[in-house]
This record gives C-alpha cells, structure tokens and sequence, in this order.
C-alpha cells in the first residue's frame, strides 16, 4: 500500500498540550488548532517527498528510509534524523519525539507523537 496522495487533516488529540510542550507560542497554537492541514505524499520506493501546508505555512520534508536527513520540526527548526519503515509504518525520533505514521487502511493515515507522556494523534483522510 502506498503512502502516495493529497490527505486533509480529518482529526487530532492533544493539539494544544503537545505544541505547548515542544515550544510553540500560544498565539501559533490558537491559530493552528482549527486549521484542516493538507498533506501531500510522494513515494517512489524508499524516497519520500511530504509537503503539509497549514494555512500560509508550508513545510516540506524530503527523505530516503534508512539514511539520514535533514528533517524540518513543527517549530521550522532542521535536525538530522532517520526515517525506518516497519510494515505500513514510518517511524522517527525527533528530539526527544517518536513519531510513527501508520496506513491503516488505503484511505487513512494516523501519526501519533509522542512527548514525555503527551501523545498527539492526528489522523489525515486521502482527498
């Protein structure tokens, strides 16, 4: 099953609890809790293209699985990270972040981030 298509942001828990623990601003934070996000997916084979767009910010991660890349966070800072695949998941460790994107069936995506003990789950629908 492949990851590929454009999914709109269907449902999140834990929005505000997690981005206050990572840092956002309040004021980010109240602007970007009602925003329906657009993720657009490119897979060909192991290499990956993700573009979210959440209202004017666009955020754009390009990497291979199972080598290292420079990943943008949620607050636009890069690290270096490595996305491994597990099935129908992707997972990574972002400082301090595990985050794992699972296909759950071929229209849905659901990524859990977990933090300390907040775990925000967004669940994204294909368009």
């Amino acid at each position: 099953m492949s990851f590929s298509g454009k999914y709109q942001l269907e449902s999140q828990e834990n929005f505000e609890p997690f981005m206050k623990a990572i840092g956002l601003p309040d004021e980010l934070i109240q602007k970007g809790k009602d925003i329906k996000s657009i993720s657009e997916i490119e897979e060909t084979g192991d290499n990956f293209k993700v573009t979210v767009t959440t209202g004017t910010k666009v955020l754009v991660n390009s990497f291979t699985i199972g080598q290292e890349a420079d990943i943008e966070t949620i607050t636009g800072e890069k690290v270096k990270a490595v996305v491994m695949r597990d099935g129908k998941k992707l997972k990574v460790s972002l400082k301090g972040i595990e985050s794992i994107t699972e296909m759950v069936d071929e229209n849905t995506i659901v990524n859990t981030m977990t933090l300390g003990g907040i775990v925000y789950k967004r669940t994204i629908k294909r368009m």
